[in-house]
C-alpha cells in the first residue's frame, strides 16, 4: 500500500557556502526519498535556508548589504549546489518568510497557554566593544566540563555536553577578540521538564546509539530552554515582547513545516494530512549527530506543547572526514561543493557517500585514495563496462535490436529477486549494504559475458544468433543494475535510460526486441591529477582560522641579520582587479622602477576596491620567492597594517617617493 511521507534535511545556515560535509546529508537524504517514490510512495523532500541569527546581521552589515539581501543571495547559491548534485526538493524555501512566523508565533502562543513559558533574568556575556549581547557561537573558550580549548559558548565538540556560555573558562567575543563582561536580561524560556514523560516515551523509536545518549540527558533532568535574544538581532520579534527576538533555534526547525506548508498552497494540498496531531502520515528528519539535543528533546517537545504531531523518526548520522582529518566549518577545513564541482563529476561522491553509509552515526572518512580506486573499479571498471562490453555488437550487428527473448531467464530472475534484499536496505538506510549487494551481482554479470566472450564469438562463423543473445541478456542485467543503483545514481540513470531508450525501474520486466540507441561513454575514471586539483583550489580554505584574540606574547624573534635580507621597495600599484572565485584576494599588478611589473595576490578584498587603489603607492616586499596559487602566480608581498578584514591600511608612502625606491 502506498505510504504518504514527509521527509526534511537540516537547513543549511545561511551565512556560507555548501560544504562536502554538507553533503553527507542531503545526498545520504535523496536517496532515501528516491528510493520511496521509486517504490511508488507518495513522498516529498522539503528543506530551507536557516536565515535568522546574529551570524547573518553582522555578516550583512560587514558586507554593507541588508540581512534580506544576503539571505537571498545565499539561497540562490545554495540551490545551485543541491541543484548540480542532483539532490532534488520538493520544495526548498527560507525561514525568513510569513510561513515560518505565523508558525512560530502559532507554536510560542500555545506553549505560553500551556504554562510552558517562564521569566527568568540571566547573566550573559555582552561585547562592550560592538554593544550587544553575544551569542553563543560567538563566544569561544576552555569547556567548563574536560578543559577542550576553543570551544564554542553552547557546546563542546569534544566531550558533546552542553552548557551555559557564562561557564566557559577564558572566554573571548569572536566578533572583536575583546573579553566579553557579564550583563542582565530578561528571557523567556521553555520549561522543558514538563515534558519528560512525553520524551521519554517518544526517544524510543530512535537509533540505540542516540537514544542512549539522550537517556543520559533526560536522567540527569532536562534543564529550561531559553528561546529569546536580545536586539539587535535578525529575527521575529515576539508577540507582545519589544526588543526580544525569537532565538534561531525555536524557528529554524520550524521551517520544516513552513516549507512544507508553502508547497501545500503551490501545490493545493491538505497541510494537516501530515501535521495535525491525529495525522496516519509518516514524517522523518535527517540530521547530524551535533543537533541531536534540537530536534530530539527540543523539537518533539515544542510540537507536542503547540498540539501538532510528533515525527515519526529522527535519523542521526556522524560528521565527514578528509583523509581522516575531522571537518570543521569554523576552522575551515571543508572543500567546498562549488569548488568540488569545478574538478569532479557529482556521480562520483554520491556512490562514495553511499558506499560507505550505514544506518549508525558512525563518522564518514573521504578517503581520497580510495575513492579514486573505488570509483574506477566499481562504477567504470565494474558497473559500466558491463553496457560498454555489449552494446557495440548491438548496435554494429544488429542494428540496435536487442534480441527477442532472453538467453538465461533464470539468471535474470535471480537478479529480480536479489531486489528485495536490496530494498531492505535501502529502506533502513543501510546503503553501503546495498552498494556491496548491487556489485556483486554486477559481478556475476560481468562473469556471464567473461564466460560467453562476444568478444570471440563476433569472429566466428555461424554465431550470429549466440552473440545476439549474450549481449541482449548482458544489457537487461545492467537494466536491473541500474534500477538498484538508481537512488544514487539519478544523473548517470537518465543517461542509461536514453541509451536504453526505456525508463529505469524498479524490478523491470526484460526487454526483448526491443530498439536502443546508440552506446556513449557514460562516465569517465577518475584521474588524480583532478583531485590534487580539487586540494590545491581548497587550500585557501583548508587554512585553518583562529578566533581572534588579544596579543598576549610576542612571536618568536630573528635575528637582525635575516632581517637585513628582507628587500622592502617602494611599488606602484598600475592596476587592481577582482580575482574571479576568490573571496578576500585582488590580483595587484605593481611598478618597481626600471619599468619592471610584478604581479602580486593580495588579501585586502574586504578593505578595498580595485578602484580605490589604482595609482596609489605602497610597499612591497621585493625579494620574496614567488608563489604559484590557483588564481596565477604571486611575485611578491605588499605590506599592509591593521587588525584585518575592513580594518585594513595599505602602506601609501610621501609623494616624493619613486617606485623601485628601497625602504630603510
Amino acid at each position: 500500500m502506498p505510504r504518504k511521507i514527509l521527509v526534511t534535511s537540516a537547513l543549511p545556515y545561511a551565512n556560507g557556502s555548501i560544504h562536502i560535509g554538507h553533503l553527507v546529508e542531503y545526498i545520504q537524504t535523496d536517496i532515501w526519498v528516491r528510493f520511496q517514490k521509486q517504490r511508488g510512495h507518495e513522498c516529498y523532500y522539503v528543506c530551507a535556508d536557516d536565515a535568522h541569527g546574529t551570524p547573518i546581521m553582522l555578516r550583512a552589515e560587514k558586507e554593507n548589504i541588508t540581512p534580506e539581501e544576503l539571505i537571498s543571495r545565499v539561497n540562490t547559491e545554495h540551490q545551485q549546489d543541491f541543484a548540480d548534485f542532483a539532490i532534488e526538493f520538493d520544495n526548498y524555501y527560507s525561514t525568513h518568510s510569513k510561513e515560518n512566523q505565523y508558525f512560530a508565533n502559532f507554536i510560542y502562543k500555545n506553549l505560553a497557554a500551556g504554562g510552558h513559558i517562564e521569566r527568568r533574568t540571566v547573566r550573559q556575556f555582552y561585547d562592550p566593544a560592538k554593544e550587544m549581547f553575544l551569542p553563543d557561537r560567538f563566544i569561544r573558550g576552555e569547556c567548563p566540563h574536560c578543559g577542550a580549548k576553543d570551544q564554542y559558548g553552547d557546546s563542546c565538540e569534544e566531550c558533546s555536553k552542553t552548557y551555559n556560555p557564562t561557564e566557559l573558562k577564558n572566554p573571548i567575543s569572536a566578533v572583536s577578540g575583546t573579553t566579553p563582561v557579564e550583563k542582565d536580561s530578561e528571557h523567556l524560556f521553555v520549561n522543558l521538564a514538563n515534558f519528560t514523560e512525553m520524551l521519554q516515551e517518544w526517544t524510543k523509536i530512535l537509533q540505540p546509539a542516540v537514544l542512549n545518549k539522550l537517556s543520559e540527558w533526560l536522567e540527569s533532568g532536562l534543564q529550561a530552554w531559553d528561546i529569546s535574544r536580545d536586539a539587535p538581532y535578525f529575527g521575529f520579534e515576539i508577540p507582545d515582547e519589544p526588543g526580544k527576538y525569537f532565538y534561531v533555534w525555536l524557528d529554524a526547525p520550524i521551517g520544516y513545516m513552513a516549507s512544507f506548508k508553502n508547497l501545500c498552497d503551490n501545490k493545493n494540498m491538505n497541510f494537516d494530512d501530515f501535521w495535525a496531531a491525529d495525522s496516519q502520515a509518516e514524517v522523518y528528519h535527517f540530521i547530524g549527530k551535533d543537533i541531536t539535543y534540537f530536534h530530539c528533546l527540543f523539537w518533539p517537545a515544542m510540537l507536542s506543547g503547540a498540539g501538532l504531531r510528533t515525527p515519526t523518526s529522527v535519523f542521526v548520522h556522524g560528521f565527514l572526514k578528509v583523509d581522516g582529518q575531522k571537518m570543521s566549518k569554523t576552522r575551515g577545513t571543508f572543500i567546498n561543493a562549488r569548488t568540488y564541482l569545478n574538478h569532479l563529476n557529482p556521480t562520483y561522491l554520491r556512490y562514495y557517500f553511499a558506499a560507505k553509509l550505514s544506518n549508525g552515526v558512525e563518522d564518514v572518512d573521504l578517503n581520497l585514495e580510495d575513492f579514486l580506486q573505488r570509483v574506477n573499479a566499481d562504477l567504470v571498471g565494474k558497473f559500466v563496462n558491463i553496457a560498454s562490453r555489449c552494446a557495440g555488437f548491438i548496435t554494429k550487428r544488429f542494428d540496435g535490436q536487442l534480441a527477442a527473448e532472453l538467453a538465461d531467464k533464470e539468471l535474470y530472475q535471480q537478479f529480480i529477486a536479489a531486489g528485495n534484499s536490496i530494498a531492505d536496505a535501502y529502506e533502513n538506510r543501510d546503503y553501503n549494504r546495498a552498494v556491496r549487494e548491487t556489485m556483486a551481482l554486477a559481478d556475476r554479470a560481468n562473469q556471464y559475458i567473461d564466460e560467453h566472450k562476444p568478444w570471440i564469438l563476433v569472429k566466428q562463423e555461424g554465431s550470429e544468433a549466440e552473440l545476439h543473445a549474450v549481449c541482449s541478456q548482458g544489457l537487461n542485467l545492467f537494466r536491473v543494475l541500474m534500477g538498484y543503483l538508481a537512488p544514487i545514481l539519478p544523473i548517470l540513470t537518465e543517461e542509461v535510460g536514453k541509451f536504453l531508450n526505456t525508463p529505469i525501474t524498479w524490478q523491470p520486466e526484460a526487454l526483448i526486441g526491443h530498439k536502443i540507441n546508440k552506446f556513449k561513454p557514460l562516465l569517465k575514471r577518475v584521474e588524480q591529477k583532478q583531485i590534487d586539483a580539487m586540494i590545491d583550489a581548497s587550500k585557501e580554505t583548508l587554512v585553518a582560522t583562529p578566533v581572534e584574540k588579544p596579543v598576549e606574547n610576542i612571536a618568536d624573534t630573528i635575528s637582525y641579520d635575516d632581517f637585513a635580507k628582507v628587500d622592502l621597495r617602494i611599488a606602484k600599484i598600475v592596476k587592481a582587479e577582482h580575482v574571479e572565485e576568490a573571496k578576500k584576494l585582488l590580483k595587484l599588478t605593481l611598478d618597481i622602477g626600471e619599468d619592471k611589473h610584478r604581479t602580486v595576490f593580495a588579501g585586502i578584498k574586504e578593505a578595498y576596491q580595485p578602484e580605490q587603489l589604482t595609482g596609489r603607492l605602497t610597499v612591497m616586499v621585493a625579494n620574496l620567492a614567488p608563489r604559484k596559487m590557483r588564481f596565477g602566480l604571486s611575485e611578491g608581498m605588499v605590506l599592509a597594517a591593521g587588525p584585518g578584514k575592513k580594518d585594513l591600511w595599505i602602506l601609501n608612502p610621501d609623494d616624493g617617493a619613486e617606485p623601485g625606491m628601497k625602504v630603510k
